[in-house]
């Protein structure tokens, strides 16, 4: 987050509990009463983190680096007292939470040790004002300053342990994928390596094996281009261009490009006052040429698969519907998750694609899966204004 928009957040702060000038002066108006009583706030409060080891494991440098704490924790709260919280006053707090996520240290000590804090500065501020409205008024003031810097290091610890997870996060899916393209790729690879050593090597082969070989390096190529068309499909999908179309022409050439075997029977199931439907068409048949595949190879052995569509007000359900092995229950809220895949080959990422390109064309899918039954998908899309 940039200075000005970190100052925008705690001006939008300030005022959500009422901070205001007269604040800031009756916290400025503490510091000189105030100043007498730090170094001994501050020598109980690293006495304090010495008790407790979870908070003492982030303090690596020995008494040089306590010392060097304690001169920065004083400058902090001489800071508080000044009375001007701008923009760089922000930063500085900010800098705080982000130097916790460093240092490990676990947000909730921040919070108890400022809690230990402040009770030390109400104290002396109880002691050296005796007036009861002057008193409150200056409590409320310093309380309201201590709530809005824990506000503001807070706020900076979780988005800057949000944005390390992340990376993590993303690291593991690099990896993810980079073992899983090696394991789709290597294969192929491996066959036409072995197809090509023949070729290379045999003597005087039958046209047969020559023709043989061929179509198995031909099969193995397009198997690979297909892995990294998905790839590179899940990476980059361009905004839909949507327009009002046939359902079932898009469903039908989805069909003629990936014929289904003759042990498949098909049954299409289109009402003709079936409204069109709005979307992108070729993105679409990206979806429907993901879930005709999956129920194809749901059925390794044959069965039905059913495709029909309803209206449903203004809405249009497609449901793919097939009688293969089904989905287990404990992995049904997980199939389109990139790179999770249930399939000893595959990256994962059919499903996924699928529920991104619905998304972006206001779409939604939808699964119920009994096992040894089948599985049942459901496209829903808007339906094109008539």
């Amino acid at each position: 987050m940039n200075a000005d928009a970190l100052f925008r957040r705690y001006q939008e702060l300030q005022a959500y509990v009422g901070w205001s000038t007269a604040d800031a002066e009756r916290v400025h108006s503490l510091a000189t009463l105030l100043e007498p009583c730090l170094p001994a706030l501050i020598e109980d409060f690293y006495a304090e983190i010495d008790k407790h080891p979870e908070a003492r494991k982030v303090i690596t440098g020995g008494e040089e680096q306590v010392k060097r704490l304690k001169g920065t924790l004083i400058a902090w709260l001489r800071e508080l007292l000044s009375g001007q919280y701008d923009a760089d006053y922000v930063i500085r707090r900010w800098r705080v939470g982000c130097r916790h996520v460093e240092i490990g240290l676990d947000q909730v000590y921040t919070n108890v040790a400022l809690s230990r804090l402040r009770r030390g500065l109400l104290e002396r501020v109880q002691e050296v004002i005796s007036d009861p409205r002057e008193l409150a008024e200056k409590r409320c003031s310093l309380n309201m300053l201590l709530d809005l810097d824990l506000a503001i290091i807070e706020d900076a610890y979780q988005a800057e342990y949000a944005c390390r997870q992340q990376r993590v996060e993303r690291l593991a899916a690099i990896g993810q994928v980079a073992g899983g393209i090696a394991h789709e790729i290597r294969n192929p690879l491996n066959v036409v390596k072995t197809s090509v050593y023949y070729l290379l090597n045999a003597r005087n082969p039958t046209p047969a094996k020559v023709a043989e070989h061929l179509k198995r390096i031909e099969e193995q190529v397009t198997l690979t281009d297909g892995v990294i068309t998905a790839l590179s499909s899940f990476a980059k999908m361009p905004l839909p261009v949507a327009t009002p179309f046939c359902l079932r022409s898009c469903i039908e050439a989805t069909l003629n490009q990936q014929p289904l075997p003759e042990t498949i029977t098909l049954t299409l199931d289109f009402p003709a006052t079936l409204p069109p439907v709005l979307g992108d068409p070729e993105q679409l048949k990206i979806v429907f040429s993901n879930l005709i595949r999956n129920a194809r190879d749901a059925m390794p052995s044959g069965g039905s698969l059913a495709i029909r569509a309803t209206q449903n007000g203004n809405l249009v359900d497609a449901e793919v519907v097939d009688t293969g092995v089904g989905i287990p229950p404990e992995n049904l809220h997980r199939i389109t998750e990139p790179l999770y895949s249930t399939k000893a080959r595959g990256l994962g990422l059919g499903l996924a694609l699928a529920r991104a390109i619905l998304e972006k064309n206001n779409g939604k899918l939808h699964v119920t899966s009994e096992v040894g039954r089948g599985s049942t998908f459901i496209v829903r899309l808007p339906a094109a204004q008539q």
